[in-house]
């Protein structure tokens, strides 16, 4: 029964482990996956968590029952003779010096293998992941040795562990014998001065075999309690992780948004004080459209992270509707918000699922007008599923251009406020393009909206074009009057467009 209540027990508090775990990567901050590889995460989820398992499964909780056992013995031999009691365990110090050291070695060999375990979980993730590159760049062979170095040193690493358990349990049996070694010799020359019987002395044989049976136990559970040790460590180390952006005490409520915004003074950086953000103040009013425009690294995305509270801002403010956005949960700012980005990434499911993405407040209707809006509704309705039909790992069966079309009708079914586009049109061929920019103007209306674009002809209708140059804002207004300032932005649009230019003169020419 007592067995049967371990077994049963066991998997209901591995299944709280792991959605404990589960739970409290979701609460992490971008911040913390920007430092941590994927697979080292799925690693603490999976082999670390069934680690722990496999030690309660194991019998590790019958240790209790072996240690009473233990008592017992010890008050039956020295109820019997103290004096052989004592030569008995005169090697217990030989048993704690050698668990002392096992300890030592086995803890640091357990943490390199469930290191070299992530490691391995990490570069599967990597490469499975960009096979496509892999073998676009015939990298199949450098692959395959990085791949197994780093299994030959989980191999060795894991090697080392079993050789410190090969060399602790057989010295448990030695230490045992020696025990046994004492008592003939001590007994002996007793039973032959008449101060012990012969009865005593085969009695402590068997006690002394009682009483190193648990110990062996022990020490084979000890090994497995030494795994578990070093897995649990690395959960545990997971789970007081606090890379989190904490919610307000208490939250100011967003219940109706018109959604103004503004950034006064801000600064941030993601690593100390190397400032990706400096200084940065603008105000998009509401039904405002708002377009970004720099070079690479020049910090139009850091904005669109701040904004949505994946990090958090060293200094200045930003409000939303005249309220800090730290005093207002980060749920229900999201809320409002949607983001469509230049890398869109799809769930396995099917395409209605990946739309709606769970929520039971947009209906099928809802779903089917947000992709006719957006054009979407050409391609899906031409499968043999319609919305049902499914979608695999990543999207890999639908175009970039596809996912891209269904990322945008996942934004527009939410309904927000606020509305970020981050190269929503890059991936769309020239049609489709057209299409998005026509439904963007009517879903633009009444939403502050931010557009992030590498390709200037896509916000020349902005209300407000914010030029970014290594983390400031270096010229801010219209297209037009961008234009004829013929600073940053005139620049990069005589750069976009002189290959049009020489096109067109040639054409001219002929």
């Amino acid at each position: 029964m007592r067995k049967y209540s371990v077994k049963l027990t066991t998997p209901a508090t591995i299944f709280d482990l792991r959605m404990q775990v589960f739970t409290h990567l979701q609460n992490l901050s971008i911040k913390f996956y920007d430092g941590n590889p994927i697979g080292r995460l799925i690693t603490r989820v999976t082999n670390d968590v069934e680690v722990l398992n496999e030690m309660f499964s194991s019998g590790v909780v019958m240790v209790f029952s072996d240690v009473f056992t233990i008592i017992g013995i010890l008050y039956f031999m020295f109820t019997m003779s103290w004096e052989l009691a004592l030569i008995s365990l005169s090697v217990l110090p030989l048993l704690f010096y050698g668990t002392f050291l096992f300890r030592k070695k086995a803890r640091e060999a357990y943490r390199e293998v469930r290191l070299q375990v992530a490691r391995i979980n990490t570069f599967m993730q990597e490469h499975i992941t960009g096979m496509m590159v892999d073998q676009i760049f015939n990298r199949e062979k450098k692959s395959y040795n990085k791949f197994s170095d780093i299994n030959a040193t989980h191999r060795d690493t894991n090697i080392k562990s079993i050789f410190y358990y090969a060399l602790f349990y057989p010295g448990v049996d030695l230490i045992g014998a020696i025990a046994i070694g004492l008592i003939i010799w001590y007994s002996g020359v007793g039973a032959l001065e008449g101060s012990i019987s012969i009865g005593t002395m085969i009695a402590f044989f068997q006690f002394n075999e009682m009483f190193w049976r648990p110990i062996r136990d022990l020490s084979e559970k000890y090994n497995i309690m030494q795994t578990a040790m070093a897995s649990s460590e690395r959960v545990f180390k997971l789970l007081d992780d606090q890379t989190i952006i904490q919610n307000p005490v208490i939250p100011i409520r967003l219940d109706k948004l018109q959604g103004k915004i503004e950034f006064k003074n801000v600064w941030f950086a993601y690593v100390n004080e190397e400032w990706v953000l400096k200084n940065i103040s603008f105000i998009i009013k509401p039904g405002e459209t708002a377009a970004f425009v720099g070079h690479t690294g020049a910090g139009k995305t850091s904005i669109i992270n701040l904004l949505c509270r994946f990090y958090e801002y060293q200094r200045g403010e930003i409000l939303i509707d005249g309220i800090d956005i730290r005093s207002i949960n980060k749920e229900d700012l999201r809320r409002h918000t949607a983001i469509v980005l230049q890398d869109v990434f799809l769930f396995s499911g099917d395409i209605k699922s990946n739309i709606s993405l769970g929520n039971d407040g947009i209906s099928m209707d809802r779903i089917k007008a947000a992709a006719r809006v957006v054009g979407a509704n050409r391609f899906i309705e031409n499968m043999p599923n319609y919305y049902d039909e499914e979608v695999k790992e990543r999207g890999a069966t639908l175009s970039v251009g596809q996912k891209q079309l269904i990322s945008f009708a996942r934004a527009l079914a939410v309904h927000p406020r606020i509305l970020v586009l981050d190269e929503a049109t890059s991936s769309v061929d020239t049609e489709t393009e057209i299409l998005i920019q026509q439904a963007i103007k009517k879903l633009l209306q009444g939403r502050t909206s931010i557009v992030i674009a590498h390709r200037l002809s896509t916000i020349q209708r902005a209300n407000k074009i914010i030029v970014m140059h290594k983390g400031e804002i270096r010229e801010m207004g219209t297209h037009q009057e961008l234009l004829a300032l013929e600073g940053i932005y005139y620049k990069l649009y005589r750069l976009q467009y002189k290959d049009q230019e020489k096109v067109i003169v040639g054409n001219a020419g002929k």
